[in-house]
């Protein structure tokens, strides 16, 4: 069977075509096993079909599945609380997506609402961030070779260097802009995680202009790097987050969370299938089990193991720099194969992906355990190894 007669081919796929999955492993239809450090780019955070969230997707697809936001559900209310329980953001308000696109979408539209009515229309964001492929997030993402087919596109973002304290400083003082829209993490730029200190100065610096923090926790969120927000990694409270991957643990699900005295009134916002009872099921099964199974300590924990044995087993010659929170890693390659890397992966049976032409991203299911994790190493050294002698490279 192959996907290329009818589907729009916006994906450079890896050679494989994946049948079935069952907890860290997915499977060709000859039977042939993957130990999976791509995790759906860290959207499975319990692994492949996970009992308990595949009961409580089971159980509300045959109760009732959609009924619109005109009526309300009892998960997404449930869902709703439980995410205004667990994030640290005060009073906050919670607005229910499908996807990470859309929940940035909607904290921009949430920070232009409020930046309008006080003639402050513009957002800084950082060079090298991705916030997705809609028009206003693409506009957001600060990498031009993605946006270039495209433009012009909306002319209201200002784009900064990460790290750069007196380049934020500058954005903001000169007194039209309403938020900060960054990542803790940035996945796609590299797996680059901001300094504690920077993500600091960053909220002081919100706070004296009166901006909004918005932080894009899409990749970063919902456990993966060892907390429920990263930022809270760097003792970082936002005004705005926005969750997804991870979150619906394998179906389609958003969110936007904003503070007190932040959010849409009626009219101002919507979405069809956004808060439909089915994700919210699998959502609340996500939390419960990354709660009761203490996930958030096992990523912390695993995601050390990872990052040590990498830096203690590839070569220095090959692996510059390995970066990261929890189980959301990048490793730094010397040259820009990271292509072939993944694919010799994939022969040694273990699944990552590419965040970058130079960066290999891991970002395993919170359920890995320390076999599988040594795994996972072992094949992407044994990988290394196999693109150093294609090239004829010495170590």
């Amino acid at each position: 069977m192959t996907s290329d007669a009818y589907v729009m081919q916006t994906y450079a796929r890896y050679p494989l075509f994946l049948a079935r999955g069952d907890g860290m492993r997915a499977f060709e239809a000859d039977g042939r096993s993957f130990l999976d450090f791509a995790g759906g780019l860290g959207a499975l955070s319990l692994g492949h079909c996970h009992p308990v969230w595949l009961e409580a997707v089971r159980e509300q697809a045959a109760t009732i599945g959609l009924v619109s936001n005109l009526y309300a559900t009892e998960p997404q209310a449930r869902l709703a609380e439980r995410l205004a329980e667990l994030l640290p953001i005060p009073d906050a308000r919670v607005f229910l997506a499908n996807s990470g696109a859309e929940a940035n979408e909607a904290a921009i539209k949430l920070a232009r609402k409020r930046g309008l009515s006080q003639g402050r229309p513009k957002i800084v964001a950082l060079e090298g961030s991705f916030h997705g492929r809609t028009v206003a997030t693409l506009a957001a993402t600060g990498q031009p070779g993605k946006r270039e087919a495209f433009e012009p596109l909306v002319d209201w973002f200002v784009h900064v260097p990460p790290g750069d304290l007196e380049a934020m400083r500058d954005a903001l003082g000169a007194g039209d802009v309403c938020a900060v829209l960054l990542e803790p993490v940035m996945g796609e730029g590299g797996v680059r995680p901001l300094p504690h200190e920077y993500l600091q100065e960053v909220r002081a610096l919100c706070d004296e202009h009166d901006v909004l923090l918005v932080a894009d926790e899409v990749q970063s969120g919902s456990g993966r790097c060892g907390d429920w927000l990263a930022a809270s990694l760097s003792g970082v409270v936002p005004d705005v987050a926005t969750l997804a991957k991870g979150l619906g643990g394998g179906l389609p699900i958003g969110a936007c969370i904003s503070r007190a005295g932040v959010a849409f009134g009626p009219g101002e916002h919507a979405s069809t299938f956004g808060g439909g009872p089915i994700p919210c099921a699998a959502a609340l099964a996500v939390l419960d089990t990354i709660e009761r199974q203490d996930l958030l300590a096992n990523a912390r924990e695993i995601g050390g193991r990872l990052r040590d044995r990498i830096l203690v087993l590839t070569p220095d010659a090959l692996v510059t720099e390995v970066r990261g929170r929890g189980l959301l890693i990048g490793v730094q390659l010397a040259e820009p194969v990271a292509h072939e890397v993944v694919l010799a992966m994939i022969d040694e049976g273990v699944l990552a992906t590419e965040a970058g032409p130079d960066v290999v991203r891991m970002s395993p299911p919170l359920v890995v355990t320390p076999d599988e994790a040594d795994e996972a190493v072992d094949a992407l050294v044994a990988a290394l190894g196999k693109v150093a002698a294609a090239r004829g490279w010495t170590a």
